[in-house]
Formats: C-alpha cells, sequence, structure tokens
C-alpha cells in the first residue's frame, strides 16, 4: 500500500448521506470470500487489460472497485467468472478453485449489456437467476418462485412483479437484477457499474439494499465511478487502473497521490476553503467524469 505524510483524502459530498457506517480499519478479516493472486488477462492480439491483480474481499463485506473506464474493471469481472480466459494468475472463492464455486458467486453485468426490449417480466428475470440449479426441460420449483419472491421483497420490487421489464426505470432496472442476484442463492455478488446514471437518491437506496446483504453475511464486490459513495459506505476500497495501485480501509486508501495515478488526467479535483482555526487550504477529489 502507499505511503504518504498526511495524506489529502477523498471528501464526501455534504449531499449524500451515508446509507451505511463502513467497518472501522481495525476490524479484523478471518475469511476471505475471494481471493485474486497475479490476476493478468486480456483478449486475442491486444496487450493485457490487467496484469499483476491482487484483491481480497472479505466474507460479509462491501468493496467498491474504482477506476477509470478502460481501467480493466469489467475485464477482471469476467476473468474471475472464466468468461475471459485468464493469461495466468489463480482465482479462489471460500477457499475453493472458482471452478468449484461458480454456484456460490452472482453477476451483474453493466446495464448497456442487458436488452430490455426482450419481452420478459420482472419476475421472468428475476427467475434467471435460478437457472443454475434447474434441470433440462424441468419447470420452475416452488421453491424456485418463492426465492424469486422473496428476492423481488428485499429489493421492494414485488408490486410490480408482472410488468415488462423494459417498462422500468433505471433505478428500478438495477434493483431487478440484484433481485436476480440475490435469488440464486450467491453468497459473493460481482455488481459491474450499478451507480451509474442513477441520482443520489436511489444510489443511496440501492447502497441500503446492498448493506443489508452484507450484514447477512454476503461479500458484495462494485465496480463504480462514485468515489463519494465507496467513501461513505464502503469497509474497503481497491483502485484500480489495470493493476490494483492500493487497496484496504477507504480512509487508508482513497488520497490525492493513489487517486492521482489511478485516473491519471480523468480525475477532478478542487481547492477546499481553508479550515477555520488557519492551517492550509486542503485539496478534495470528486467523482472523475
Amino acid at each position: 500500500m502507499m505511503q504518504r505524510d498526511e495524506p489529502t483524502r477523498v471528501a464526501a459530498s455534504p449531499e449524500h448521506v451515508p446509507a451505511r457506517e463502513p467497518l472501522p480499519p481495525e476490524h479484523a478479516h478471518r475469511q476471505y470470500a475471494l481471493e485474486v493472486s497475479d490476476l493478468w488477462a486480456g483478449y486475442d492480439g491486444m496487450v493485457p487489460a490487467i496484469e499483476g491483480v491482487n484483491l481480497r474481499v472479505p466474507v460479509g463485506e462491501l468493496v467498491g472497485l474504482i477506476g477509470p473506464n478502460g481501467a480493466g474493471k469489467s475485464t477482471l469481472f469476467k476473468a474471475i467468472l472464466g468468461l475471459v480466459k485468464p493469461w495466468r494468475g489463480e482465482v479462489r472463492a471460500f477457499g475453493r478453485p472458482i471452478r468449484d464455486a461458480r454456484d456460490d458467486i452472482a453477476y451483474m453485468p453493466q446495464i448497456e449489456e442487458v436488452d430490455w426490449e426482450f419481452p420478459v417480466t420482472v419476475s421472468d428475470v428475476v427467475l434467471m437467476g435460478r437457472y443454475h440449479g434447474l434441470r433440462p426441460f424441468a419447470r420452475w420449483s416452488r421453491g424456485d418462485r418463492a426465492a424469486a419472491r422473496e428476492a423481488l421483497e428485499r429489493v421492494q420490487m414485488a408490486d410490480v412483479a408482472d410488468r415488462q421489464v423494459g417498462k422500468l426505470s433505471g433505478g428500478q432496472r438495477r434493483r431487478v437484477l440484484v433481485a436476480r442476484a440475490i435469488a440464486r442463492g450467491a453468497r459473493l455478488l460481482l455488481l459491474d457499474e450499478p451507480f451509474a446514471g442513477l441520482d443520489a437518491a436511489v444510489q443511496h437506496d440501492l447502497v441500503a439494499i446492498l448493506d443489508g446483504l452484507a450484514s447477512e453475511g454476503l461479500s458484495v464486490l462494485v465496480a463504480t465511478h462514485d468515489l463519494s459513495c465507496v467513501a461513505n459506505s464502503c469497509d474497503e476500497a481497491a483502485c484500480l487502473n489495470r493493476t490494483v495501485i492500493a487497496s484496504g480501509h477507504p480512509n487508508e486508501v482513497l488520497t490525492e497521490a493513489v487517486l492521482a495515478k489511478t485516473f491519471e488526467r480523468h480525475l477532478l479535483m478542487f481547492p477546499l476553503a481553508p479550515a477555520s482555526g488557519g492551517g492550509d487550504a486542503r485539496r478534495s477529489v470528486g467523482t472523475p467524469p
């Protein structure tokens, strides 16, 4: 981890009310839901999209993965899942090789990757999370439907279960995708840009849902551009730009030096007014464009 004397840290937005109180820095980690070791991956004929990635997600915690567009966040998720074949390295989930732990993992892609015009209902989408346990040509069981109904209730979407999914708002669509992940029964959730395009109030509600899952022992890794959300609500943060620049408690990671190295020219910075009682003005780091 990078060390700096009296580092300048990211400032929480005054309009952002934390949905939860992150765990303190001294919180002890006893188990890890995800362990990524020296992971390299990319696409044919191209330079590596990620290189030498080392990352751990503790059980029962909400971890924010931060980086600019093109940093490799989506590639990392797909390499973890085996959707992109890693060039080198190891991924373990709950102490097991990833191939033996797939049923314990749920993945939520970026919202742009989903065909929202496909003629299915909200309930149908959530039931898709149950496919991993469905035998060929079998119908949904009572247990499947109960799991889907419970998941929709968890995200407060049960009242629109029969609505065509394409008619939902952006925030509602995110909730449906989270419900699908919950219905799967996974213990580790990988969420790719779930907050993109949402206003602060909707983000807050979604973080509250994720916090509730973490409090029940689920582990959540969220790829996001929203620094304020990570600073306020995540137990840990990891800054990625092809490789992990730094990881740990947000207070230790979200410093000006680390974020400048992570976002490079994409970082938006602005001066703060001097603190009362004198002292030098600090610089705060805002959400990158």
